[in-house]
């Protein structure tokens, strides 16, 4: 790991700084044309990115746009700068008494998607995920009644018979299957019966 004083000696030389800057992902932003995509995901994001004012450090340092709770202020402003926009822009640095309630409307969706009580509103999303549970739980109880009806046969299986368990008990009897609390402790041996 490099310290600090390596690293700011590093970026006082302008032409490492230049060359860091030209590599950054938010050199599109400042750039008039964005430059040839080196991968296509980096492009399509400095894409989005172009002519929306980055207003912010953001969540993790990278300009994006996306509306949370937990972080409200996102880096990006959500719409790209229009001349109306422009314009109101202009017009809010003055005094806001003089902003119509329709401007600060519109300046404040040009900054942000949703209100934050949009955002927290309920979207009826667990409805459709209780509905695909419900649909995989009753796949799977309907294959293992399936399997059990169909693809298993229990009339040909000879342990499942009364004669069989009937000599697999006697058989655990005469071996004294668990004598202290279990099968055998309630055989009386004396008498050959069940105790009463």
């Amino acid at each position: 790991m490099y310290s600090r004083a390596i690293v700011r000696s590093f970026l006082a030389r302008p032409s490492a700084y230049n060359k860091l800057a030209a590599n950054s992902s938010t050199a599109a932003v400042f750039q008039a044309e964005p430059k040839a995509p080196v991968q296509g995901v980096m492009q399509v994001r400095e894409d989005k990115i172009v002519g929306r004012d980055i207003v912010g450090y953001g969540l993790n340092g990278e300009p994006q746009y996306f509306d949370s709770i937990t972080f409200p202020f996102p880096s990006v402003r959500f719409m790209k700068n229009t001349p109306e926009i422009v314009a109101l822009r202009v017009k809010e640095k003055g005094d806001w008494k003089k902003l119509s309630i329709e401007e600060k409307k519109t300046l404040y969706r040009a900054s942000f998607c949703q209100t934050l009580v949009e955002v927290d509103a309920p979207t009826g999303e667990w409805k459709a995920i209780f509905g695909w549970v419900m649909v995989w739980i009753s796949v799977a109880v309907f294959s293992f009644v399936g399997v059990r009806k169909f693809l298993t046969s229990t009339a040909d299986d000879p342990t499942l018979s009364l004669e069989y368990r009937q000599a697999q008990l006697k058989r655990m009897i005469d071996l004294r299957v668990d004598p202290i609390d279990g099968l055998s402790s309630n055989w009386d041996y004396e008498k050959n019966t069940w105790k009463s």
